[in-house]
């Protein structure tokens, strides 16, 4: 490969000034270039409009919704705005037979009718702050890589609780960035009592289902709504029905003028996790382990799953949110292995390597400290390979595969010398989790999970309970099973309710249940060993090599891998060109919910309820129609989303709310390691939609009162 061909690869994959679109930036340190690039995009808002945390700003409208995806605070009386596959939970919770808000939707008439969720919280950011100094203080140049993670990891925590101990209605954490290289503390208040209020039918925000995951063009109205309650001084506090809507800092304005292709759109939210600075080795470990493993295992298990949910409403119900949760990762990671494939993204961070070798080596300082940075980081990677794939299996198959087992875990996992008040909580919502076990499905599902890990690993790392049974059950798993499960009392959750009511003759640790859960962890425990050392060393060359890029290029605008904490992403609205010979638009309307329900008639995922079909044919859209008299549903932009960022408000140049982000596209899957400009797209819901569903189809006129809703 000649010099060239290695320098437009680096840029590709570093070039993070000149492409305005790519680009997960921390609000309260957008530098003055960010801020100049924003602006001539056409940002019309400064950056204290943006980030303030001495006054209200649009930061203030945005929250990490129940710590797994984001929100948008719309009314003065706490109403938010989420996607609806991130309160499919809180819906399916609610559902039942006979009151099917799956299938059917929610709406609450009035405030009384507002569903309590115990489990749902809201974060709002108040303020972040550098802290590399004070942890990287505790550093000392002779400890060894583990003192090093454990000094950091003290002062981390030191740092964080000194936040709670001022004021105790605040939670303080502090993050590690660009790889463990910089420490931040951001500065949060949770509230704690959520309440449904809307919910569309799944056959509007779940339209399309798993054909149309991950998949442009979209029709899908990914949507839900709940109200954050405060007590009567607005601060937080735990349900009750003495409770008051909460009062917002700021309120998110929304905009019914839409967009055009090229306008402004920037994205505010929580992603999760990206791995842009991640060596060539790790990425080939996720692919062949982590991915593949939850290819392989939940197939099979999701397989089990739908197969029962098609036959049976009440199984449908029961495993719809788990079904959904499982599913939408298992079709990530092959979209994810796919992509980096195609896009030949390995072949890319292979030549940006070579180029940091050769800088290192023509660098006498940095030849000294990293000569061996990246025949150290290949020759780790190679000596966990094996027992990494076997965790990767073992992970999928057992500790997020059987529900009994997941149960048993949950319990382990419990402190049980804490406050009984906390006690006693915690395994309460542990037997409301796992109150929806099928029991038939499980044992199904288990057995299913004892054949596929036998199939992928060496025998060294079976655990004991596969020697139980060859030798007492001849070799077969379902005998296994069946007995396991008759002999434990946390199949019914008898267990658990004798515990909760302190039966002096039930001795949880004795249950066979919790007996192979304790083998089970041994078992990780001991696959762990091994790697250790080597595992320790990866993390500290992948951070080196981090720092050892943002040197090479030392004039460029770097930002920090995602890692939950609120980020900002620009952009502009457009569409793309997925293959040759296909243009893609920017955005998509009713016309297509139509086309695809007639198109896929007897496909469950692409069902309609004929009232709403009868609806969208209408053409009665009102003040919600485009200027041609069409009512959009989903549209994308070049914003630069990951996992989490899933019910992040999408702005327009005012600040104004323009839609939800919801999912990424299906040709760039591969964009938590690379950013690709040409392909990479984040798939939206129009706000437009959202109101027209809330006001003509669920007739709630009463919450469209509440926003600010502009000309």
């Amino acid at each position: 490969m000649n010099l060239r061909i290695v320098i437009i690869a680096i840029c590709c994959l570093f070039n993070l000034t000149a492409q305005a679109d790519e680009g997960m930036w921390m609000l309260g340190n957008l530098n003055k270039q960010t801020r100049q690039t924003m602006k001539e995009l056409g940002l019309q808002m400064s950056a204290d409009k943006l980030y303030s945390p001495k006054r209200p700003s649009l930061k203030d409208a945005v929250v990490s919704f129940g710590g797994f995806c984001s929100g948008v605070v719309v009314s003065e009386d706490g109403l938010v705005f989420t996607n609806h596959h991130c309160g499919f939970s809180s819906v399916q919770q609610h559902s039942s037979v006979e009151h099917d808000y799956l299938k059917d939707g929610f709406v609450a008439h009035n405030r009384s009718e507002e569903l309590p969720n115990p489990e749902l919280y809201v974060r709002f950011l108040l303020r972040t702050e550098d802290v590399t100094k004070r942890v990287l203080g505790a550093v000392k140049a002779e400890m060894t890589e583990s003192e090093r993670s454990n000094a950091v990891d003290s002062v981390m925590l030191v740092v964080g609780e000194e936040v709670s101990r001022k004021d105790t209605t605040l939670v303080g954490i502090v993050d590690a960035y660009y790889g463990g290289n910089e420490f931040w503390l951001s500065v949060y208040r949770d509230y704690n009592d959520v309440r449904l209020v809307f919910a569309p039918p799944s056959s509007i925000g779940k339209f399309g289902w798993d054909t149309d995951n991950w998949v442009w063009p979209r029709h899908t109205g990914d949507f839900c709504v709940f109200r954050i309650y405060a007590d009567k001084h607005n601060r937080p506090a735990d349900y009750s029905p003495e409770n008051v809507p909460y009062h917002p800092e700021y309120v998110a304005p929304i905009s019914l003028d839409g967009y055009k292709e090229g306008s402004f759109c920037m994205t505010l939210g929580y992603p999760g996790r990206t791995e842009r600075y991640l060596s060539s080795f790790g990425i080939e470990d996720m692919m062949m382990n982590t991915n593949q493993a939850q290819i392989d295992v939940r197939g099979i298990k999701q397989g089990i799953w739908k197969r029962e949910m098609d036959r049976n409403d009440s199984i449908r119900i029961k495993y719809a949110s788990k079904y959904d949760e499982s599913s939408n990762y298992w079709k990530n990671s092959i979209g994810m292995n796919r992509s980096i494939r195609k896009l030949r993204v390995l072949e890319k961070k292979r030549a940006m390597e070579q180029e940091i070798r050769r800088w290192i080596q023509q660098t006498p300082g940095e030849r000294e400290k990293l000569l061996r940075l990246f025949p150290d980081l290949e020759l780790d990677y190679k000596d966990i390979r094996e027992a990494k794939h076997a965790q990767a299996y073992f992970i999928e198959a057992f500790l997020n595969g059987p529900e009994l087992v997941q149960l048993a875990l949950s319990i382990l996992n419990l402190d049980f010398e804490g406050e009984q008040k906390t006690v006693l909580a915690n395994l309460k919502e542990i037997v409301e989790k796992y109150a929806n076990l099928d029991l038939d499905i499980d044992k199904e599902v288990f057995t299913a999970m004892l054949k596929e890990y036998r199939s992928q690993v060496d025998s060294i790392y079976l655990p004991e309970l596969y020697q139980t049974i060859a030798t007492e059950y001849g070799g077969n798993d379902r005998a296994y099973v069946d007995s396991l499960y008759a002999a434990s009392e946390l199949t019914a959750l008898r267990g658990l309710k004798r515990f909760l009511e302190q039966d002096t003759t039930y001795h949880i640790y004795d249950d066979p249940a919790i007996s192979l859960g304790i083998d089970l962890i041994g078992k990780m425990f001991e696959m762990n060993l091994p790697m250790r050392e080597a595992s320790i060393e990866i993390d500290r060359n992948e951070r080196l090599l981090n720092a050892a890029v943002r040197r090479m290029y030392a004039s460029r605008n770097f930002y920090p891998d995602a890692n939950s904490t609120m980020r900002l992403s620009f952009g502009t609205i457009c569409g793309y060109t997925p293959f040759d010979g296909a243009e893609y638009d920017y955005y998509t309307t009713t016309k297509g919910i139509l086309e695809k329900a007639k198109a896929h008639v007897g496909d469950v995922d692409f069902e309609v309820q004929p009232e709403i079909l009868s609806l969208l044919s209408s053409g009665n859209f009102g003040k919600y129609a485009d200027e041609k008299g069409e009512m959009n549903v989903c549209f994308i932009s070049n914003n630069d989303i990951t996992g989490g960022n899933s019910g992040s408000a999408m702005f327009n140049a005012k600040g104004e709310l323009l839609g939800l982000a919801f999912d990424g596209n299906w040709e760039a899957m591969s964009s938590d390691i690379l950013y690709e400009p040409k392909m990479q797209r984040t798939i939206g819901v129009d706000v437009r939609y959202i109101l027209f569903i809330i006001e003509k189809y669920g007739r709630a006129g009463n919450l469209i009162k509440e926003l600010n809703i502009g000309n």
